[in-house]
């Protein structure tokens, strides 16, 4: 097997073990109301294309992390389905407790998951564009989503990003 192939198929094994951490993650009252997803090939175009169509209306930076999808040979998605656990939360919250146990979980799952990819020495960064897109492009079914592009070049291609100037000036 030549380099290119040996990398992508770590990557992938990676992902995998991601996806682990992330389902294995605790969880709210023990509910379990993560999901993940595998992205790569034809499947993850769509959803760069889907983020530089949404770039329009919610910020370039979507357009710029596109590119950072399309460099990336392998992207984990993972959400939170929202699940109706009965709590009562203050009135002062703006947020009720059933969205907050979503999304702390979700958070906890997602620190899991990059833990997983920093023991492995793969380069990754936690997107809230790539979520986005993948929901409204229903790549995954979760009510709330991160992407985690991953990659493995001689020099992380997440550090130097570079900002898109705005349309809107």
């Amino acid at each position: 097997m030549n380099e290119e192939d040996t990398i992508k198929n770590a990557l992938l094994r990676v992902a995998e073990l991601m996806v682990l951490s992330a389902k294995t993650a605790p969880k709210a009252r023990g509910m379990d109301n993560i999901v993940a997803k595998i992205v790569i090939g034809e499947e993850k175009r769509v959803l760069a294309e889907k983020m530089r169509e949404l770039a329009k209306e919610y910020g370039d930076f979507f357009e710029r992390d596109a590119e950072n999808v399309d460099k990336s040979p392998v992207v984990v998605l993972i959400g939170c389905k929202l699940i109706n656990l009965g709590l009562k939360g203050p009135a002062q919250w703006k947020v009720d407790p059933d969205t907050l146990c979503c999304l702390t979980n979700l958070g906890i799952a997602i620190g899991s998951a990059v833990k997983t990819a920093s023991l492995h020495n793969v380069d990754n960064r936690v997107m809230y564009s790539v979520g986005v897109a993948s929901v409204e492009a229903k790549i995954i079914d979760a009510d709330y989503a991160f992407g985690i592009p991953l990659s493995a070049y001689p020099k992380n291609i997440y550090f130097d990003r570079r900002q898109q100037p705005s349309r809107r000036e």
